[in-house]
């Protein structure tokens, strides 16, 4: 039986919480993976995706053309904490994963999936700028490769996917997700 993308998403919460709370304010102006993202842009990203992606669940607009600086309002560790699980109670309201949503009409387990795809990836980012560990939950990395697979040439079309990075026969299925979202599973700061 397929999980809850609800199930899942807090799975992926529970994972990403201790990254963001290890985040220092010294750390704020680190590298990330995504070249384009330090940080405090990453986080203020994955704030705005969290928050679009509860509305998106409820079937209302979302705005991904602002960029608001959560990291200046207040405690953004604990705003990460409340966000979360608003959009894991967003996506367990009855008929969140039914029907279509968003402006172009995808099935909303695929929008589901989407978040759970970047609540997934985005906490490695962190964490490799950070020098901390990271390690997704099985169950999240099982569901999600398949479904960033289906999405990887739109997501390169619209270029929030890099193009592929090769990893060896003998990678994880994390690895080989990070790869295909066009991150080099061995980032280090300073290093790629």
């Amino acid at each position: 039986m397929t999980q809850k993308i609800s199930e899942l998403l807090e799975a992926a919460a529970a994972r990403a919480l201790p990254v963001v709370r290890g985040i220092d304010d010294a750390q704020l102006a680190n590298r990330t993976p995504c070249a384009e993202y330090d940080v405090r842009a990453l986080l203020n990203h994955l704030l705005l995706v969290v928050v679009n992606f509860q509305a998106l669940a409820a079937r209302e607009e979302a705005d991904f053309g602002r960029e608001p600086d959560f990291v200046a309002d207040g405690d953004w560790r604990a705003r990460f904490e409340e966000e979360t699980a608003r959009l894991v109670a967003a996506w367990d309201a009855p008929g969140a994963e039914e029907g279509t949503t968003g402006q172009l009409g995808m099935p909303a387990r695929t929008v589901g999936l989407m978040v759970l795809g970047d609540l997934t990836v985005h906490p490695w980012d962190l964490a490799r700028a950070i020098g901390a560990d990271f390690v997704p939950a099985p169950e999240v990395v099982e569901e999600v490769g398949p479904g960033l697979v289906a999405l990887a040439p739109q997501g390169r079309e619209m270029k929030v996917f890099g193009e592929p990075v090769p990893v060896g026969a003998d990678a994880t299925a994390f690895d080989r997700l990070l790869g295909l979202t066009g991150r080099d599973p061995g980032w280090r700061p300073g290093v790629g």
